[in-house]
């Protein structure tokens, strides 16, 4: 993917394509547990879409602590600048725009 995006705090974010074998690798290293926490996995995907934070590489979380980490350094602005880059558009917003 390698596309770069700024958060509300002005922080630069290079975010990564999380393919289905990066995928396949995080629900392996979360367990089966979380691997089935919609809301955990959410978060992790956001953490593990982020390559870079304001220059500083950013690693492909391996596990609990990888994610938690991840997610300590992008905070709420960058969390939240990730999710709606690789959210796909809600359709109500999409018919929106194309009755425009």
């Amino acid at each position: 993917m390698d596309r770069v995006i700024t958060d509300k705090a002005g922080r630069t974010l290079t975010l990564r394509r999380v393919g289905v074998l990066e995928t396949l690798r995080l629900y392996k290293a979360l367990g089966p547990e979380l691997s089935v926490n919609e809301a955990y996995m959410g978060l992790a995907m956001i953490a593990a879409s982020v390559a870079v934070l304001d220059g500083v590489p950013l690693p492909f979380p391996h596990g609990e602590a990888g994610v938690e980490a991840s997610l300590e350094r992008l905070g709420e602005d960058g969390a939240a600048a990730v999710a709606a880059a690789i959210s796909p558009p809600k359709l109500e917003s999409v018919v929106a725009q194309a009755g425009n």
